[in-house]
């Protein structure tokens, strides 16, 4: 917690470069926001782009596919990491277990609403400045609600949306409220695009720090929702803008791992413990997103997840070519630094240290995924293999990049190849979750089988199945159903 709280303040001097704010000397909450520079700071409240050791998509990276288990490196560290990864129907069975996810969540719901709530009646700024804090609060609302909506709710379905359980949120600011309905999942999503379409409006072009929502962030967010969504023609337009958009804001871009993870390249050495001196061992690395959120990845710390023990799946594995240089990532060696005998890769981390991170706002890479997403499934094949090479040049030698003519001529061939290249440029950072719930309900991905195997010390395994559809979504933890016992939990 300590570490947490002085991180938290070195980042709001490093991200903000702002003097000491109320906000960080606030005696006990007595002091509330009155002026537009109030909720300005208020923005800049690290829960909306750090998750250090709390929330993030810790559970979604335990219950992709992508990944198996080693036992002696898995075990004995938490039963919440166990039950996620074998999709136990109930995660979180005892009262006292709260999932730091979904308390972080909500707590900042009650922070975002409260600035949505108030900031135009703030004191001093112009009209312009309380419009843009506005908007950017409604845009990191529909984010958070978007991603409990991934955990706590059924993968979207037009067929049935009107009648599946949505997600008990509030756009309300009152702590006392006991009263929560869920709704439905249609209503979710149309309140979710409701608020990016609105933030749209009146959110600024570029920000100080990509770590706030700005145009093209929004753009994007609002595409990714609609292939959520399954509409992929209304995603397109917004997709194409906001990669226009950040192009134009100069502030992100590609890191070319030819030349990054080249000898004396800016990656290099690679160390033998952690890896790479990647963005994913530095916090502050922000070049590769549009909007900035991270979440602490690594090993268990008492956070109730983490990736010790885990690695590549076979088929994962197989998925990147050898000249494939995402692969300097991951290593056959055990945390113990014993060799893996059959060669399955972990990612680099150190066990006990805390300073492995995934960033799971919008990346730059996910924008030219999701376009070329958009274009394979609206018939634009050109489109879509050209934007899946630009991302490709950039993670191997030119050669290799190339997609195969073969895939690239076939619609239903591409689409595929993009969702393998999610798990090559994503895998073991939570993303694996998202597209598995989402394609359960696309025919070109209908009746697909989702296991995961534990790897036993003897050379056995031990083998778990999702079961679908219900352990798509998680039930809610006994402190939020004993408090609200009217509202239906998930089966």
């Amino acid at each position: 917690m300590k570490k947490h709280i002085l991180i938290s303040i070195f980042l709001l001097g490093a991200f903000a470069a702002c003097k000491k704010s109320w906000l960080e000397i606030v005696p006990q909450g007595s002091l509330v926001a009155t002026t537009t520079q109030d909720y300005d700071k208020l923005m800049n409240d690290p829960d909306f782009y750090i998750c250090y050791n709390i929330g993030g998509w810790g559970e979604a990276q335990l219950m992709g596919d992508e990944v198996a288990a080693e036992r002696p490196y898995f075990v004995n560290k938490s039963p919440i990491r166990d039950a996620l990864f074998q999709w136990k129907d109930s995660v979180y069975p005892q009262p006292s277990e709260t999932p730091f996810t979904l308390n972080m969540n909500l707590r900042m719901m009650y922070e975002l609403n409260k600035i949505v709530d108030e900031v135009m009646g703030s004191e001093g700024g112009t009209e312009a400045q309380k419009k843009g804090i506005r908007a950017e609060a409604m845009a990191t609302r529909a984010f958070t609600i978007f991603n409990l909506a991934n955990f706590y709710c059924k993968p979207y379905s037009a067929s049935t949306a009107a009648s599946d359980l949505g997600f008990p949120f509030t756009d309300v600011p009152d702590v006392n409220k006991d009263d929560f309905q869920r709704g439905t999942l249609q209503g979710t999503y149309d309140f979710i695009v409701k608020n990016l379409n609105d933030a749209l409006a009146d959110i600024p072009a570029k920000q100080p720090i990509v770590t706030r929502m700005s145009r093209p962030a929004v753009e994007g967010l609002l595409g990714k929702v609609y292939v959520f969504m399954g509409k992929y023609s209304e995603a397109l337009p917004l997709l194409k803008d906001a990669l226009v958009h950040v192009t134009a804001n100069g502030q992100t871009s590609l890191y070319d791992y030819n030349q990054t993870l080249a000898p004396g390249g800016a990656f290099m050495p690679i160390d033998p413990v952690a890896g790479p001196n990647g963005p994913n061992l530095n916090l502050l690395d922000l070049r590769e997103s549009v909007v900035s959120k991270i979440y602490t990845s690594g090993f268990y710390t008492g956070n109730q997840t983490g990736s010790d023990g885990l690695v590549l799946t076979p088929q994962a594995q197989a998925l990147f070519g050898p000249d494939d240089l995402r692969l300097l990532f991951y290593t056959s060696k055990n945390p113990d630094n014993s060799v893996n005998p059959a060669g399955r890769l972990r990612k680099y981390g150190a066990p006990f240290q805390t300073n492995q991170f995934s960033r799971f706002g919008l990346e730059l890479s996910e924008l030219y995924l999701l376009l070329a997403e958009c274009k394979a499934r609206t018939g634009d094949l050109t489109g879509a293999a050209a934007d899946l090479e630009t991302l490709r040049r950039h993670r191997m030698p030119p050669a290799g990049a190339v997609v195969p003519a073969a895939i690239a001529g076939n619609r239903t061939a591409l689409v595929k190849f993009v969702i393998e290249e999610r798990i090559r440029e994503f895998a073991m950072d939570g993303y694996r979750w998202f597209d598995m719930r989402r394609l359960s309900v696309d025919p070109l991905f209908a009746g697909t089988a989702h296991t995961h195997t534990m790897y036993n010390e003897d050379g056995s395994t031990a083998v778990y199945t999702l079961r679908q559809p219900n352990r798509w979504v998680l039930k809610f933890p006994r402190f939020f159903t004993d408090a609200n016992p009217e509202m239906p939990d998930n089966p």
